[in-house]
């Protein structure tokens, strides 16, 4: 079976970037028809931060990405912390030490300090001098019944007989193993294990069958492929992930600028939206499969010559539903260079992922009781008798694309649900240059309209023949059309912009809209506002 794990550490909120590969394993498991672990790596309890596992849950079950096995979800791979699994990793690295693959270092920090700087001296490229490889068996079983604290060494002169290194994403890359420390620690002085091995251990005994994670780990691969080699286990499929950056081209990190995902759960975007963004960061074109390296070779610059394209990369702001992305979703189609996260291509598509929703009454119906209670807490106090779930519908309705997200209703349509502030400064400003004798000419005509034929002859008519009918009572007064307009937009709504004023006047309805062009006639100038005075401060 096809099982892919995502495997984040409990060191705080999920960022956009875990929520990505989080993704990426969802999609391609999901693609091959297999399943995906959410497993914990928490073997550094010094970064551990309470309540993390909780949100990671929470951000991944907000985001419809529901994993198959792990914590909660118990299945045949438990257990699902690598805190629990110390034993296991000690027996494999006994294992290798027992091979002669790797060894017992008893080095102090200030001891493996100096040797790193006299070597550094020299000119050498070296780490570490390899002094505790060359102690006897009896002087390392001395040491250790003596209780000396050590790490375990994979000792990286012994170089297995391995395939290539290949990457789903990369290709066939050239082994890096002059980049990584020397002789690099399998396990800690207490015992826990560092990555290298836990994720080696894991991945097998798991039996993950690709492992998708940062390419901050590709120059690790040839060190971990030589250690399944070690171990006489077959290893995964490996897809390393270019990372997303800010937009100052830093990298994105839990330290670093707004990423978390639980802020953009507050803030109200569509999670689909979310993953539609995400899945576009870094999505290319697919290619031919890349041919193998010639043989003996393994450099980079020895590769076949560039695969024929076969399927253009989809637009940077392309619509796509879950099982869309799932469909569409191909490892090797992945550019090889990191993104930049765009947020006004997240407005884009949260926008229309939002039309596509309300564009049926059940999606409508859900958004608005979504909405409902950060409606009334920004809205009603004191409370509102408007801010209902019908009427949070006929909002949406209005905004249409106008709205970007659906935290942006009592932004853009307070007046749905609470009385305009006809005294503030927005407000005074609209009137400030409009005699109040002209705008209750306005009003007066405006109400004529309405009534004169009754209500449901006004809400049955069409956008076309009321503004006729505006028109003939405006150019019986004599004022421009511009002015005309915005004295009915002050009245209703007391903002400069927003939607059609027939628009608005037919979701107040009849009731609302006469009784708040009644009260504004009955408002008092406010001449003694100094709106440019009030705008400056």
């Amino acid at each position: 079976m096809v099982l892919l794990r995502f495997a984040p550490s409990p060191t705080g909120p999920l960022h956009l970037g875990g929520l990505r590969m989080a993704l990426y394993n969802h999609l391609y498991a999901r693609k091959l028809g297999g399943k995906w672990i959410l497993r914990i790596e928490d073997t550094d309890t010094t970064r551990s931060v309470p309540g993390s596992v909780e949100g990671i849950q929470k951000a991944l079950s907000w985001a419809g990405l529901d994993y198959d096995f792990g914590p909660a979800r118990d299945g045949p791979h438990g257990p699902y912390f690598q805190s629990e699994r110390r034993d296991l990793y000690r027996s494999y690295a006994n294992k290798l030490v027992d091979n002669g693959q790797a060894y017992r270092c008893f080095c102090s920090a200030d001891e493996l300090a100096d040797v790193k700087a006299r070597l550094a001296r020299s000119g050498s490229n070296n780490t570490y001098d390899k002094k505790c490889l060359h102690l006897s068996d009896e002087e390392v079983a001395r040491k250790v019944k003596a209780g000396e604290k050590y790490v375990v060494r994979i000792n990286d002169g012994i170089v297995p007989t391995r395939p290539p290194t290949h990457d789903i994403v990369y290709g066939y890359v050239r082994d890096a193993h002059l980049s990584l420390a020397t002789d690099p620690v399998l396990l800690k002085s207490d015992q826990f294990p560092t990555y290298h091995l836990a994720s080696v251990v894991d991945d097998h005994e798991m039996g993950i069958t690709h492992v998708l994670r940062g390419e901050e780990w590709l120059p690790s691969l040839p060190l971990h492929l030589d250690l399944y080699t070690h171990l006489n286990l077959t290893p995964p499929q490996f897809a390393h992930i270019p990372i997303l950056l800010n937009p100052d081209k830093t990298k994105m990190s839990k330290r670093h600028g707004d990423v978390q995902v639980v802020d953009y759960m507050r803030r109200g975007w569509e999670p689909h939206a979310i993953l539609n963004w995400l899945a576009l960061a870094g999505w290319g074109a697919k290619h031919e499969p890349e041919q193998p390296a010639p043989s003996g070779t393994s450099s980079s610059s020895s590769r076949s010559p560039s695969p024929h394209r076969l399927e253009d990369a989809p637009d940077s702001t392309h619509l796509m539903t879950l099982s869309e992305m799932i469909s569409g979703f191909d490892l090797p189609a992945l550019t090889h260079r990191s993104s930049i996260l765009d947020v006004t291509k997240l407005e884009y598509i949260n926008k229309h992922h939002l039309m596509r929703t309300w564009s049926n009454p059940k999606g409508l119906e859900e958004l608005a009781k979504r909405v409902h209670g950060l409606v009334k807490d920004v809205l009603s106090k004191p409370t509102s008798p408007y801010t209902t779930v019908n009427n949070i519908k006929n909002a949406i309705t209005l905004l249409e694309g106008r709205l970007t997200n659906i935290h942006d209703i009592p932004i853009h349509a307070p007046y749905l649900f609470v009385e305009p502030d006809w005294t503030s400064v927005e407000a005074q400003s609209m009137i400030r240059d409009i005699s109040v004798e002209k705008r209750m000419h306005i009003i007066d005509a405006f109400m004529t309209v309405i009534q004169a034929n009754g209500w449901l002859t006004f809400e049955a008519a069409s956008h076309e023949s009321i503004m006729v009918t505006l028109h003939q009572e405006r150019e019986k007064l004599g004022v421009q059309l511009k002015v005309f307009m915005r004295v009915l937009r002050h009245a209703l709504t007391g903002m400069k912009d927003g939607p059609a004023i027939i628009d608005i006047v037919r979701a107040l309805g009849h009731e609302r809209t006469i009784t708040r062009l009644q009260a504004v006639k009955d408002v008092k100038d406010v001449d003694d506002v100094d709106v440019d005075a009030e705008s400056n401060k």
